[in-house]
């Protein structure tokens, strides 16, 4: 089974408060369907001073965000796509965009 998201794809938000914002894949954690999107779904923690020394304050950090509800954009054609796998001669998987047919 090939990854429907990756690594560095662009991706868009599909639901919720971040509805529209566009980022960056950091991470992919397939076990949890979830992923790291850059500057989407950024919450604030406040933290405490866990050692002498260590400042505490407010930090702000990216949750993850289920793959339900992001969807990648294409690199040629610029929109939001579904993913199609399609099989190569040498019996490569390749994913492609179902609009215009290009490669990732």
């Amino acid at each position: 089974m090939l990854a429907r998201i990756k690594k560095n794809d662009t991706v868009v938000v599909l639901t919720g408060k971040d509805r529209g914002k566009q980022g960056l894949v950091i991470t992919v954690y397939p076990k949890k369907d979830v992923a790291l999107v850059k500057d989407v779904c950024v919450v604030s923690r406040h933290t405490k001073p866990k050692k002498q020394g260590q400042k505490g304050g407010i930090v702000k950090e990216e949750r993850p965000i289920p793959l339900a509800k992001i969807m990648p954009i294409c690199p040629a054609c610029k929109k939001p796509c579904r993913i199609r796998v399609k099989m190569l001669e040498e019996k490569n998987k390749v994913r492609v965009c179902n609009h215009c047919e290009e490669a990732f």
